[in-house]
């Protein structure tokens, strides 16, 4: 007979049902039931630094950061602005391409000399980045579809 070895088996599946099922129970006495929005800082708010490591984490910065200074310069939310890039958009406010180009570009080179200072780029690659910055169609610093190949001239 088997009994013995089902009966532990049976044991920790029902234990796990009766885990799952509290969690549940626990969530949606907190809440979690009702939808959440997230919180919408205002242009040029402050917010807490993305707190990743490595290239990821600083790239990760530079973009946000970038974002929030362009958003800041145009006087509009990180959301609003990112969704004001699409063609798709057809907001009623939108600054005309030209200006938001000025204002991520802008952002992209100030977040870039901030993370530089706090020393998470190394100062001989600041100049290097800015170019790419300032030369970059927007399209493609927006998409981060850079290559190596478009970077030297080639196709990418």
């Amino acid at each position: 007979m088997n009994l013995p070895r089902v009966a532990p088996a049976l044991a920790v599946a029902a234990a796990l049902v009766l885990g799952a099922v509290v969690l549940l129970v626990v969530e949606l006495a907190n809440g979690g039931a009702r939808a959440v929005s997230p919180a919408i800082v205002q242009p040029c708010g402050e917010r807490r630094p993305f707190a990743g490591n490595g290239v990821d984490g600083t790239i990760q910065r530079v973009v946000l950061e970038g974002l929030d200074g362009a958003a800041c310069k145009l006087d509009t939310t990180r959301e609003a602005l990112v969704l004001s890039l699409s063609p798709a958009s057809r907001g009623s406010r939108k600054p005309n391409r030209h200006t938001i180009e000025v204002a991520v570009r802008s952002g992209l080179i100030h977040a870039i000399d901030a993370e530089a200072k706090q020393g998470n780029i190394p100062s001989l690659l600041v100049p290097i980045l800015h170019r790419i910055v300032r030369l970059t169609p927007i399209d493609r610093l927006v998409r981060g579809g850079l290559s190596l190949g478009g970077l030297v001239g080639g196709g990418g």
